[in-house]
């Protein structure tokens, strides 16, 4: 769509369709939880699904665009550079409590333990996928793609049961760790949407949807030119840039969860998207009609590996609940920023030699 046009031109568009990613993003967050209270289905597995679909509409319009264009490369580096960096939220929201114990000693539960897990199993079987023969194929889609939405529907339901039924003391919630109960900032922007009424909640969501998709299109259309004109290739633009400007509901969002003590919540959503994500495998290879696996390349597993890494530091997080602070952020905060510092070092070495 922008081929031909210039680099100011598709700069322009690229920060405009950020920005209404962003303002749009939140405004979908709070429909989202309005239309969740109002009819319950985020306790099902199916309204799970829905919940999951709605909060990505960026990634997934993003995809969308790639995989109709024709350039993966955008497509797959958003996708698991998107973990990477939007895990690197954690540490913005950490920073943002300033002083008392970090984020994860406040959010410790091992319901969350179980959701940073899932994440790390479906980057592994993305990475499995890889080595699949490109003609093992089963329609239009390969094994692998199959199994990351099998294994993310299947650990949602385990998920799901693991909030009421852990055995162990208050249903696996740390001692002094958050003092509200999980879902209040959740239950907070419902009721600050619904003041509008329930058609009004209507339709700001369809606005909201219909924005981000445009604009998540506009992201990776703009993207695509202003990858090729700065001489980045599409996994590294999507893994960088492009990744970066659809974490920015998930910074704002979160950080309104921190404020109103909903620790839970805020790790919650930065590890049930990155858990989505890989899901997107399987919408782009229907799109596409091939599977995508085994079409990713060296540095998209060192993407995945880097996301796994940052992942695992937080997992630790929560189990270990370390209480120091190293400046304004917790000690896994601090481990995690210099694994990525290292990681993104090592990334732009690694990619440009290739």
């Amino acid at each position: 769509m922008f081929a031909g046009a210039s680099m100011l031109l598709a700069g322009a568009l690229f920060i405009g369709s950020a920005a209404a990613v962003w303002l749009a993003g939140i405004w979908l967050s709070e429909t989202t939880d309005a239309l969740d209270r109002r009819f319950g289905f985020g306790e099902a597995i199916g309204g799970l699904l829905i919940l999951a679909i709605t909060t990505n509409l960026p990634e997934i319009a993003i995809t969308t665009g790639a995989a109709v264009s024709g350039d993966l490369g955008i497509a797959i580096g958003n996708i698991l550079g998107g973990i990477a960096i939007q895990t690197m939220v954690l540490v913005v929201l950490d920073a943002s409590l300033r002083s008392g114990p970090p984020l994860t000693y406040r959010a410790a539960s091992l319901v969350l333990v179980l959701e940073g897990a899932l994440v790390i199993a479906v980057l592994i079987v993305s990475v499995m996928g890889h080595f699949i023969p490109r003609t093992f194929v089963l329609g239009r889609v390969g094994p692998g793609e199959l199994l990351i939405a099998g294994i993310w529907v299947g650990g949602l339901w385990l998920i799901a049961r693991s909030r009421t039924t852990l055995p162990w003391h208050a249903a696996g919630n740390a001692p002094d760790g958050q003092e509200v109960r999980r879902g209040h900032a959740k239950e907070m922007r419902a009721s600050r949407a619904m003041r509008v009424g329930p058609q009004g909640v209507v339709l700001r969501f369809a606005v909201a949807s219909v924005v981000t998709l445009v604009a998540g299109l506009l992201l990776e259309q703009s993207g695509e030119r202003l990858a090729g004109g700065l001489g980045l290739s599409g996994v590294v633009f999507g893994a960088t840039v492009l990744a970066a400007s659809t974490s920015l509901p998930e910074i704002s969002t979160g950080i309104a969860s921190v404020r109103m003590g909903d620790y839970q919540l805020a790790v919650s959503d930065i590890f049930g998207g990155n858990a989505f994500l890989p899901v997107l495998f399987l919408w782009a290879s229907l799109l596409a009609g091939r599977a995508i696996l085994p079409e990713i390349t060296a540095v998209d597993i060192y993407l995945t590996g880097l996301g796994i890494l940052l992942t695992v530091v937080f997992v630790w997080g929560l189990i270990a609940r370390p209480q120091r602070r190293i400046g304004p952020i917790g000690v896994d905060s601090a481990i995690a920023l210099a694994l990525y510092a290292v990681g993104m070092i090592g990334f732009a070495t690694f990619a440009g030699a290739l």
